[in-house]
This record gives C-alpha cells, structure tokens and sequence, in this order.
C-alpha cells in the first residue's frame, strides 16, 4: 500500500476511490473497502482510500473535547495495510479544507487533480461544507463529470446497523465483546509504557503503566480485562486494569492503564507496547486489605488464562 500524505505526488492508474474518516475500520468499512477492491479490479484501476488527518471534528467542533477515536492515524495505516489497497491519502484537514462545497471538493480534487474513475460511497454518506453531498447530489454530479459512482447498502449485525458511534458507546461501558463484533477484530490501543508506583509488584503482579500514544483514543471503561500484549512484534497473555485503583489509590482523580503480561520479566521503560482487548472480566472494585486484592487477582489471572486458551 502506498501511503500519501497528501496529492503531491499521487499518481494511480482510473482511480476508484472512496472517502470517509474511517475511524476504527470496523466491518462497515471493511465492506465499503472490499467493494472497493472489487470494482478497481473490474475497471482495471487502482484502489484508492482518501481519508483526513486530524479528524474533522477536532478541526469543525474545535471547542467540542468529546471526541474520542477508536483508532488513531498510525493505528488505522496499520489496519488498512491489511486490507489490501492500493493507496493511502492522508489528506491534511483544515479550516479552509472544510469550506470547500462538496461541488467543490469533487470538481478540484477529485476530478481535476487525482483524475477519478469511480467513487464508491456507504449507506447515507455526507460529505463537503454543510455535509450536502449525498448519494443524489454526487450521482448527478458523475453525469456531468464523467465518473461513475456506487453506493452500498447498510451493514448490519443480528437487527443492529454497525457504526463507531455504537462502538464508542460499547467500549465506554466495559461491552469489549460487542464492540469486537461490530470491529471484526480485537480493539486495540498503542501506547509506550511510562514509570509507575510499582505496586503490584509489592502483591506479586508486576505491572507496567500505560499512556496511549494519542490523547484523543478511547480508553474503555473502567474494569479489569483479558488481553493480547504485542512488544517487539511478540504475542503475550496478560490482564490489565483501567480505573482508579481504589483499594490502593484514594481519591485518585486520573485513570491508570496497567498490564500484568503472563510469563515476562523484562524492562520495557519508554518501549512501545500494543494492547488487544478479548474480553472484560469484572468491574473495578474496592477490596478491605491488599491481601483480598491479591486473591482476587489470582482468580482473574485464571479466568484470563481459560478465556486467552
């Protein structure tokens, strides 16, 4: 995949393009691509994501601090490197960028620089200034254009249509299972592991701390989970905790992320670490002493252990 951070040099054979955030590349995507994939193929061009950096609303709702991304700009190059497209734009979102009409944006970039074959467009997809280029708009515009352009249809789960937005409410409550469906992997989070207090290892469970490599990624909910730990290209078991440490950490007012990775005895100070969450095994608790705080952790290492099996 060759990626471009912006058009400069981009140069693809009848692109066929699609457009979007693609926040999380869950399975919705991962369709629209796949589709994607299928019509290059069939128009002998190239495939062609466009997607933006920073996220537009960081830049359109800059005073709006809810945003939380399920994956960030490195995170996403890694996922759609698995998909098996043909080009990555990194596309620079700015003020300016985002007044640009949807007219606008198809005629001078699309069109004009990138020379567009087809466009491939999800279920209800807006896209340019006021978000008024829908699927009506755009058909009309390709007629005058010379493009061809297709939409997909939803991508639903059971009765349930798939978006980030019901990821995101999934992971804030702790629902790992869910929100790995509607992904069609594991949700993952980079970050480097930082110093800590070394409380677990006083209980026996050494820990290392854990700060996300975006501020803006979405950290789930508070609790103790089973996960995959990937250092230096290898795969450990382990179990982390998320939360305020309640038991040893009293009135704590931030969140820590702590992994206990099975069977590793190294120093990874400053390493950059990848967590893949597989389940969530309890809420996080308050417990009398340190002593009950060990045994439960005993008992979380094996339901971790039988779950990771």
């Amino acid at each position: 995949m060759q990626i471009h951070y912006g058009l400069d040099k981009f140069k693809a054979v009848r692109p066929v393009v699609t457009i979007g955030t693609f926040d999380g590349v869950h399975l919705g995507h991962q369709k629209v691509i796949e589709n994607l994939k299928k019509i290059s193929k069939n128009s002998s061009g190239e495939s062609v994501i466009f997607t933006f950096h920073p996220h537009p609303r960081t830049v359109v709702s800059s005073r709006d601090g809810s945003l939380r991304l399920l994956s960030t700009q490195e995170e996403k190059i890694v996922l759609l490197q698995k998909m098996g497209i043909e080009h990555l734009i990194v596309y620079p979102f700015t003020r300016e960028f985002s007044k640009l009409t949807y007219d606008e944006f198809v005629r001078k970039i699309l069109v004009e620089q990138m020379n567009l074959n087809s466009l491939v467009i999800g279920y209800d997809h807006h896209f340019g200034k006021g978000r008024q280029g829908d699927f009506e708009s755009l058909a009309l515009l390709s007629r005058q254009l010379g493009f061809k352009i297709e939409r997909l249809d939803e991508l639903t789960l059971g009765d349930k249509v798939i978006s980030s937005t019901k990821i995101r409410k999934a992971l804030e409550e702790g629902e790992v299972h869910k929100a790995n469906q509607y992904l069609g992997y594991q949700y993952i989070l980079m970050g480097k592991v930082i110093e800590g207090r070394q409380l677990g290892r006083k209980l026996g469970f050494p820990t290392a701390n854990i700060e996300p490599l975006d501020p803006l990624k979405l950290v789930p909910g508070n609790g103790v989970y089973a996960v995959r730990v990937e250092i230096y290209g290898t795969i450990y078991k382990g179990m982390l905790n998320i939360g305020v440490r309640p038991t040893v950490d009293y009135n704590a007012d931030h969140r820590s992320i702590e992994v206990n990775i099975f069977d590793f005895d190294k120093d990874i100070y400053h390493s950059q670490i990848t967590l893949h969450f597989v389940e969530k095994l309890r809420n996080e608790q308050k417990f009398p002493n340190l002593e009950a705080l060990r045994e439960e952790m005993i008992r979380d290492k094996e339901r971790t252990l039988k779950l990771l099996e």
